[in-house]
């Protein structure tokens, strides 16, 4: 009886993370083709009622966790900063990725097909193929889990991603500049972005 019981625990415990892998890859595909969807209705609307513009812009970024995006483009920098400076560092930096984020609507009224998901612990990377203007565009998202949500904090798209385009040039400025001149520079190009 006990040998039984240990084989059915055993059986159990090893089932249980592959129905959670499962459960975790079904959540972000779930989470990629409702934003997709999401997305492609805003911009729709937009289309006929311009003050949904909004709405796709925060449809695109809300999902973004700009702080992991950010100190991942930092690299060794976001370390020697004081908690004010991620802050001030965070707020512009997302101001700026949101206000471009509208720029190119092909992107994001492209058809999308998911090629692979694949979940390791807390993150998760979506192989996915866009077809703008006539060519396939291979656009992969990264994401984490942070307190029980996904988050995007990464976008490459056919082999570039957002956090290395921004990092080679932050950190090259940071190095040669430091950090005030560097956010200045930040302030300067949010608000171009933005008016």
């Amino acid at each position: 009886m006990k040998r039984a019981l240990l084989i059915i625990a055993t059986g159990v415990s090893l089932w249980i993370p592959s129905v959670t892998a499962q459960d975790a890859e079904s959540e972000v595909r779930t989470l990629i083709v409702q934003r997709d969807r999401d997305i492609k209705a805003a911009i729709r609307a937009m289309e006929n009622d311009p003050s949904q513009r909004e709405v796709a812009r925060s449809l695109i970024n809300d999902r973004i966790d700009f702080e992991e995006m950010g100190r991942l483009a930092l690299g060794r920098y976001y370390e020697d900063l004081s908690s004010k400076e991620r802050s001030d560092f965070i707020e512009t930096f997302g101001g700026i990725v949101r206000a471009q984020s509208l720029g190119d609507l092909s992107v994001y009224e492209a058809p999308v097909s998911i090629k692979a998901v694949t979940v390791t612990g807390e993150k998760a990377s979506v192989s996915t193929t866009s077809r703008v203007r006539e060519a396939d565009l291979d656009v992969i998202y990264q994401l984490h889990r942070k307190d029980g949500v996904w988050w995007l904090y990464d976008i490459i798209i056919d082999d570039v991603g957002t956090v290395e385009g921004y990092s080679v040039s932050f950190q090259t400025f940071l190095r040669k500049r430091g950090f005030e001149a560097f956010m200045q520079s930040l302030r300067k190009r949010l608000a171009s972005e933005e008016g």
